[in-house]
């Protein structure tokens, strides 16, 4: 059965996932430190070491799982610790907090893009690595340094515009869901604190149904406009 895995391209997707999770969470560590609490800076989490964000069960065993057994699984980092009493606005700065990690994960993945964009246009030895890659989501053939960075860009776009919109999803624990909140009236704030608890279990009833399978519409479309660049 080992045969049937690309043991380069789960690598791949695996070093990627970790360092866009940092990028994710180191994201809200800066922005909570920007807004006046330094909890997180002091944890040593405004760094893009992995280590400093890695659950053992969320970041590594659930991912590797996943890639290997195609189980429906969601994994996670380890959340930042923001303290609501030392923030100067503690509605908006929360709402800013919480829009700093898919904000860097989408930037992360539009500078992906730019520079596969750039290699397709320029290189066209990079193109049909490319095409390749997208096509087939796997590390190109090997024969040039380009297959397997143009492996690691195309999965960086790939996983930071999902880690992003997934993220917003207003779902607890999610970050879409601590913007809405923060948006919310007290009263209706309060009524979606009570489904803090239920959260992963509607998270994984959405999953089921195949509810998530839009989030990847958008990047449908953005590979799609790669290729034909």
């Amino acid at each position: 059965m080992l045969h049937r895995f690309d043991f380069g391209a789960i690598i791949i997707q695996l070093l990627v996932l970790l360092f866009s999770l940092s990028i994710h969470e180191a994201s809200h560590a800066w922005m909570a430190d920007r807004r006046g609490d330094d909890t997180a800076r002091l944890d040593g989490r405004v760094t893009l070491n992995p280590i400093a964000h890695m659950d053992l069960i969320g970041t590594v065993l659930f991912p590797i799982l996943q890639l290997f057994t195609n189980l429906p699984l969601i994994g996670w980092a380890k959340p930042v610790t923001v303290n609501p009493a030392r923030l100067r606005n503690p509605r908006l700065d929360h709402i800013c907090i919480s829009l700093a990690g898919p904000g860097a994960n989408l930037i992360a993945g539009i500078f992906a893009l730019a520079i596969l964009a750039a290699m397709k246009m320029f290189s066209p030895g990079a193109g049909r690595f490319i095409i390749s890659a997208v096509g087939n989501m796997r590390i190109p053939a090997q024969g040039s340094i380009l297959a397997p960075i143009v492996g690691i860009l195309v999965f960086a776009l790939i996983i930071n515009c999902a880690l992003a919109l997934f993220n917003l999803i207003p779902i607890p624990p999610l970050d879409g869901h601590w913007i809405l909140y923060g948006l919310l009236s007290h009263n209706a704030a309060r009524f979606l604190e009570r489904a803090n608890s239920y959260g992963f279990l509607i998270l994984y009833a959405l999953m089921f149904m195949g509810a998530f399978r839009i989030l990847f519409f958008p990047i449908q479309w953005i590979l799609a406009l790669l290729l034909r660049l």
